[in-house]
C-alpha cells in the first residue's frame, strides 16, 4: 500500500454510495482541492471536518455539481454515485439533485406557506396533484419530525418557524423529492443548543434510510453522529477512517492536533 493510499479507507464496509477519484476542483486558478479520493458507505452518516477554507464545503458541491452555479468552478477526477460518474456529459444534472438534495447552512424556506415549501419539489418534477401530494407532504414532515408542529398550520407562512423549525423544513422539502443522498452543510451553526440536538436525532434517524454526508466545524457533533470522518487541510483530504479512530487514535499528527484543538 502506498503511501497515499494509508491516508483513506477506500473500501469501508458495507455498499458504496459516492466515491471519489483523484478529485480536483479549481476556481479560476486557484485549486481549492487536491487529488481527493474517498469512498462513502450507502447508509451512514460521513463527516467532513477541518478549519474554515480547507475545502469541506468545496468538496461536498463536487458531489451533485452545485459548484457548477459559481463562475469559473471546474472539476477534474471522477466523482462516481453507484459506481457511476456524475460528472459525465449525458448526465441529467435536475435529476442528480433529486438524488442528491442539499440541506445548506442557514434555514432558506422559501417565502411560501409550509404546505407549498414542501410541496414544490413534488410539483416541479411529477406534477404531483390533490390526495397524492398530501401524503407525500405529510410523510415528509413526519421524516423530518416536524409534523406533529405544524399539521395544524400548514397553510401559514414559513417564515413564521422558529430557526430550528425552519431547517427541519428544509429537511422536509429535500425528503419529498425522495432523494438518496442528503449533504448537509453545516446545517445546525445559525442554531440553538437545543433545536441543534433535534437536528441532530434527526440525522441518525434518517441515516436507516439515506447516505448523509456533513460538513461539520463541531467536533463532539462529528463524533456523536457520525461513523466515518474525514479531515481536510488545505484542499487535501489528510486523513479518512471510523470516526472513532480519527478522534481516539489518528495516524496522522495534523489530524490529532486539530481533534484536540490545536489549531483550527
Amino acid at each position: 500500500m502506498s503511501a497515499a493510499e494509508d491516508k483513506y479507507i477506500l473500501h469501508p464496509e458495507g455498499e458504496i454510495k459516492i466515491e471519489t477519484k483523484d478529485l480536483d476542483m479549481y476556481y479560476g486558478n486557484f485549486q481549492a482541492l487536491t487529488d481527493v479520493s474517498v469512498a462513502m458507505p450507502s447508509r451512514h452518516i460521513t463527516a467532513l471536518i477541518g478549519p474554515s477554507g480547507c475545502g469541506k464545503s468545496s468538496f461536498l458541491r463536487c458531489l451533485n455539481r452545485m459548484n457548477e452555479v459559481i463562475p469559473e468552478a471546474r472539476v477534474d477526477g471522477q466523482v462516481l454515485l453507484d459506481g457511476n460518474d456524475i460528472y459525465q456529459a449525458d448526465t441529467d444534472v435536475v435529476q442528480l439533485r433529486k438524488r442528491v438534495g442539499m440541506v445548506f447552512q442557514r434555514p432558506n424556506p422559501f417565502p411560501m406557506s409550509i404546505y407549498d415549501n414542501v410541496a414544490y419539489g413534488p410539483r416541479l418534477h411529477t406534477a404531483t396533484r390533490g390526495s397524492e401530494l398530501d401524503e407525500i407532504v405529510e410523510r415528509s414532515l413526519r421524516g423530518a419530525a416536524l409534523w406533529g408542529e405544524v399539521k395544524d398550520k400548514l397553510h401559514q407562512s414559513a417564515m413564521d418557524l422558529s430557526g430550528g423549525q425552519q431547517q427541519r423544513l428544509c429537511i422536509a422539502r429535500v425528503l419529498a423529492v425522495e432523494p438518496e443522498v442528503l449533504l448537509m452543510d453545516e446545517p445546525c451553526s445559525a442554531l440553538d443548543p437545543t433545536a441543534t440536538f433535534r437536528i441532530e436525532e434527526l440525522m441518525t434517524e434518517l441515516r436507516e434510510s439515506y447516505t448523509i454526508i456533513i460538513v461539520t466545524h463541531n467536533m463532539y457533533q462529528a463524533s456523536r453522529v457520525s461513523q466515518y470522518t474525514g479531515f481536510f487541510l488545505l484542499g487535501e483530504i489528510i486523513e479518512y477512517g471510523h470516526t472513532e479512530q480519527i478522534f481516539e487514535n489518528p495516524a496522522d499528527r495534523r489530524t490529532d492536533d486539530y481533534v484536540r484543538g490545536r489549531f483550527g
